[in-house]
């Protein structure tokens, strides 16, 4: 059956003054988000070198944040609709950049896991709200388009000032200085955010159910971890019973859901094919792309002995390529088709993936700036284009909600990235075979390899980087290869799941 979003009426589409500007605020948020998870895979060296984490908790570090995030997106998504969008927005930006200041001191990877933790806590306010606020902002659907590739276009941004700003204060200062850059935009965040943002909520919500909200922590939290233990180390009774637990949460959230009469996720949405295939079509992109992108930061510097600014810069052609075909992945979409758009910016990213699997470590810049490039387009036109349709897809009064779904495929993408391409690096990377006399813990990272090695004999040390290279670099590639297959498979999903979607057009 056709898929076709209704055409907004002239009533519905009266244009909000000073709503441009409430909009730039809103970017700020994202830039918030985006700017804290690209630093970190900048800084993972020198956290581990300082922290001297096992390899189980370095990927702890990397993805216990979107774990977090994943789980409380649809609950804090629910209390955004209830308490006021703006309000929760506020808070959370508060409360991320307090957060920010543990990240920065923490001592130990214990803690610093904590702090990972603890901002998914608060960045699960900041996304569902930015989304829903701009559903509310912009009822003219050209606009709204716009908006939104403006949002994912700042989320872009975002992903390329990380890594320079970053690089730039890891040459300079300690690797706690990565996390400090967050506290001057949430600044401005809120002191502007409290005089431009609009409030808004749903005028009806509901008691917002708090069993709903554990059943969707424990769910998500349970599950991805089960994921990530059996990809790392095969399965063994402790992440297969934490999984079922998790599997069994997830099935009486939903359970749970069908029954309340104002539930924290509507499940009907799911009903909307093309709701159900952007969803799907962001989950896969982010888990075919996470993973690679956690470890190729440490590629470039590790590998390729480039400083932290200079890999920093040496990844902006992704976000380049990701600010320009998100402003025009709208027009784009509207002059030919959603499914086109999506499935054809889902199979350039896995092209491009396909083309990393070459790469060994002398492999020259042109290939790894290229591919870069195209993963940027690709992903710019996708995220843009499920983005708008799924925002268009539910009422006003549901965008909270409807967001939420969005950005809890995005971070579950992210941390099934992680913890499943990341884990194929890490298992190919742990089974080299160094000289006598290789520490034991320079097979649990590469940066613990680098380290190590600066403490042996010229001779040996060298030996021992090139085995730890050479198999860092075929862990990367496989991996690369994965998610090239992850990402050609969304791509034929969305053609069939997006067939017959349209973007709304204002008929007014």
């Amino acid at each position: 059956m056709t898929s076709t979003l209704q055409p907004t009426t002239t009533t519905e589409a009266v244009k909000r003054p000073g709503r441009w500007l409430a909009l730039s605020v809103l970017v700020l948020a994202v830039l918030l988000v985006a700017v804290d998870a690209t630093v970190l895979g900048l800084a993972t060296p020198y956290i581990s070198e300082d922290l001297r984490p096992s390899g189980t908790q370095l990927l702890w570090i990397g993805d216990v944040y979107s774990f977090v995030l994943a789980g409380l997106l649809v609950s804090m998504g629910s209390l955004g609709d209830r308490i006021g969008r703006k309000r929760i927005l506020l808070v959370g930006a508060t409360a991320f950049g307090a957060i920010s200041l543990l990240n920065a001191y923490a001592t130990t990877p214990e803690t610093m896991i904590l702090a990972r933790a603890l901002l998914g806590v608060a960045g699960a306010t900041l996304m569902p709200a930015t989304l829903a606020l701009i559903r509310n902002l912009f009822h003219d659907p050209r606009e709204r388009s716009l908006a939104v590739g403006i949002w994912g276009a700042t989320a872009s941004a975002g992903t390329a000032v990380g890594p320079i700003v970053g690089g730039f204060l890891l040459e300079h200062f300690w690797w706690g200085s990565v996390f400090l850059i967050n506290l001057p935009v949430m600044a401005v965040l809120v002191v502007v955010g409290i005089r431009m943002l609009p409030e808004s909520r749903d005028p009806n919500p509901g008691p917002w159910d708090l069993l709903s909200v554990l059943l969707s922590l424990v769910g998500m939290v349970g599950v991805v971890y089960a994921v990530k233990e059996a990809a790392a180390y095969g399965l063994a009774w402790e992440p297969l019973a934490v999984g079922l637990l998790g599997a069994a949460a997830l099935y009486a959230f939903v359970r749970r859901q069908l029954t309340l009469p104002a539930p924290l996720l509507d499940m009907r949405l799911f009903r909307n094919r093309g709701f159900s295939g952007a969803v799907l079509a962001d989950l896969l992109t982010i888990l075919g792309l996470a993973g690679l992108v956690f470890f190729l930061s440490q590629y470039l510097q590790l590998v390729q002995g480039r400083g932290p600014f200079e890999a920093g810069l040496a990844e902006l052609p992704a976000a380049v390529g990701a600010v320009a075909a998100g402003l025009v992945a709208g027009r784009v979409a509207r002059r030919f088709s959603v499914r086109a758009v999506v499935s054809g910016g889902l199979a350039a990213v896995g092209l491009a993936l396909a083309a990393l699997t070459v790469i060994d470590s002398s492999t020259g810049y042109p290939l790894l700036g290229a591919a870069l490039l195209v993963v940027g387009i690709g992903a710019g036109f996708s995220f843009t284009v499920t983005a708008d349709v799924i925002l268009s897809s539910v009422p006003k009064e549901q965008a909270g909600s409807a967001s939420a779904v969005s950005e809890t495929a995005y971070e579950l993408g992210a941390a099934l990235g992680i913890a499943g391409l990341g884990s194929i690096v890490t298992g190919v990377y742990r089974d080299f075979t160094g000289p006598a006399g290789t520490p034991a813990d320079a097979h649990e990272s590469l940066g613990a390899a680098v380290e190590a090695a600066a403490g042996l004999p010229a001779h040996t040390g060298q030996e021992l980087l090139t085995s730890a290279r050479d198999a860092f670099v075929d862990g990367l590639t496989l991996a690369a290869g994965t998610g090239a297959a992850v990402l050609l498979a969304a791509s034929v999903a969305a053609w069939f799941m997006l067939r017959g979607q349209r973007l709304e057009e204002n008929r007014g």
